[in-house]
């Protein structure tokens, strides 16, 4: 188990920037060295297999790796979040963008920088509003859902590249059909670079995870390439790359476009803001660091637009490249940034010899990250121990791959939500009795059971609010009504309780009427504070009388039996 190093919680650096680097440990430099030099390894045939998923020219994919890791360096709390181009996000804005200009065009790539400083816009006012919470409703069920979904459409989109040809439909039973259609005319050197990009690839997740496979297979891949003049041979290569720094400046788009690519920024936002929370959230907890999720947002921010503004698209905080630099041993936001020092060689230095890439190798590198998404340990574990949950992950992947990305986001947090209704609607609910050592132990509710002769103990492990509030009521008056000798007292052991709303208030006014009319005394124990002073505003307090609220289970019981014996 890894050893959790000192506590560098933004409030006891004193820094307001450079938050993920400062204090910088000399015991730790090299280890950034080697954490950075790792990512840009992988990373950077990675972030160039993206720009495929995003329709954007390769450059753009070395561009996320420049100005937006800078950004977040700065202005971001997280000392290990990686903040770059990535896959869900990637995909996302391909689906929505793709109707409204040709990949890869001029316009294409002004509307994909357009989204990303909308994207800025709209976490700053996440930020202003601290609507942070909102990435917490996307269960990690329907989040396992969506990758996997998100893993397979774009798995599917880099079939027809695999055969180096080009697709011209955007369904995945139409990009099946064309792969399928097209194998018979692939060329077998197309084909056998596919397979042996795959099988490196492979191979080394398998036998050496630590090991830049990717970075490998792009390298001989260009050389061979060079080497035996596949653009000769009528293999599509990359091609002329831009060398140099991007460009600054706004995106040359009209103000009536804002609107339609509205949609695809907020969906976009949505994940990059689950996605990164969660992600700088375990890894603080892991080192047992602290985090500030305001902070994480404002580099986010400042990323997305920096990405906007030098000719790139949206970027987010990605999982897997953090875990590669953890991996490798960084441990602050320099690795990131040496990173950037390796990426920036690359754009001044080495541009001519990737016009030489094979596009063929760049969509095998695509389709092995899709298939990394489908997150099927994860699908396999849902299934096992949460049936009910796993159909609606089912539901969320098959919406992502056959209706589109944004209506998966969409629809994830409303799976996400209806879950939490459900659970909240029948939740879980206990008959309180003692064992054989005379100790109080709940049981599941089962009609005719009672507690002691004349007593109920009932224990609701939920708020009481409107779609609930029918359920306990009846589950109650069930209760009582089933139990085979009368009932004189029914405590209800509401610790659990920790909110009611109007619609729950009323309820239980009709149900306290409801018992008294069978000469049922309502007793409650354990009720929050809070809720008791909601309860004392509705009347509630008045009905039930104050003396018959406790403030432990064992109170309760003392004054149900002095009443017995009173008798």
């Amino acid at each position: 188990m890894k050893k959790p190093a000192p506590n560098l919680s933004p409030s006891k650096t004193h820094h307001r920037l450079f938050q993920g680097i400062l204090p910088l440990r000399r015991s730790v430099i090299s280890k950034d060295i080697i954490g950075g030099i790792v990512l840009a390894a992988i990373g950077i045939p990675e972030v160039m297999g993206y720009t495929k998923i995003a329709g954007t020219p390769i450059a753009t994919g070395l561009y996320t790796l420049i100005f937006p890791v800078v950004m977040f360096a700065i202005l971001g709390s997280s000392r290990h979040l990686v903040v770059a181009a990535d896959s869900a996000t990637a995909a996302i804005l391909a689906a929505g963008l793709s109707s409204l200009a040709p990949l890869s065009s001029a316009h294409y790539l002004a509307l994909a920088q357009l989204v990303a400083i909308l994207v800025a816009g709209i976490l700053l006012l996440a930020r202003l509003f601290r609507l942070g919470f909102v990435a917490d409703f996307l269960s990690r069920t329907v989040l396992i859902g969506f990758l996997t979904g998100v893993g397979i459409q774009v798995a599917i989109g880099q079939l027809a590249g695999l055969l180096d040809l080009k697709s011209t439909g955007h369904h995945p039973i139409r990009q099946i059909s064309e792969f399928i259609a097209g194998l018979p005319h692939a060329r077998p050197l197309a084909i056998s670079v596919s397979i042996t990009v795959l099988i490196v690839i492979k191979l080394c997740e398998k036998f050496l995870p630590k090991f830049p496979g990717a970075l490998l297979v792009v390298v001989v891949a260009i050389v061979t390439s060079w080497l035996f003049n596949f653009a000769g041979q009528g293999i599509i290569v990359v091609g002329a790359v831009p060398s140099g720094l991007p460009s600054f400046g706004l995106p040359a788009v009209a103000l009536n476009e804002i609107p339609q690519v509205l949609e695809i920024a907020l969906s976009c936002c949505i994940v990059i803001i689950a996605q990164s929370a969660a992600t700088s959230r375990a890894y603080a907890f892991r080192y047992g660091e602290n985090f500030k999720e305001d902070m994480d947002l404002e580099g986010l921010v400042a990323a997305n637009l920096a990405a906007g503004l030098t000719g790139t698209f949206v970027v987010n905080g990605s999982p897997t490249k953090t875990e590669i630099v953890d991996t490798a041993g960084g441990r602050s936001q320099l690795a990131q940034l040496v990173t950037v020092a390796v990426v920036l060689v690359v754009i001044l230095l080495l541009t001519q010899p990737i016009s030489y890439l094979p596009n063929t190798v760049l969509a095998a590198i695509v389709f092995s990250i899709g298939l990394r998404l489908i997150d099927i340990k994860g699908m396999q574990a849902i299934f096992k121990n949460h049936r009910e949950e796993f159909y609606l992950a089912v539901i969320t992947a098959a919406t992502v791959v056959f209706v589109g990305v944004k209506e998966g986001i969409i629809l994830a947090i409303i799976l996400s939500l209806l879950l939490h209704v459900r659970h909240s609607y029948h939740p879980h609910s206990a008959i309180i009795i003692p064992d054989a050592n005379r100790i109080w132990q709940p049981i599941p509710v089962c009609l005719g059971a009672i507690s002691a002769p004349g007593l109920i103990i009932y224990r609701f492990s939920r708020d009481l609010f409107y779609a609930n509030t029918t359920f306990f009521s009846e589950e109650v008056q069930n209760l009582v009504k089933s139990a085979e000798s009368p009932i004189e007292w029914f405590i209800l052991e509401a610790r659990a309780i920790t909110g009611i709303d109007y619609s729950a208030s009323q309820t239980l006014r009709d149900l306290i009427q409801e018992l008294s009319a069978q000469g049922v005394t309502l007793a409650i124990s354990g009720l929050p504070p809070q809720v008791k002073l909601q309860f004392d505003q509705d009347g509630l307090s008045g009905l039930i009388g104050d003396h018959n609220f406790f403030y432990h289970l064992e109170e309760a019981l003392d004054a149900f039996s002095q009443l017995i014996n009173s008798k």
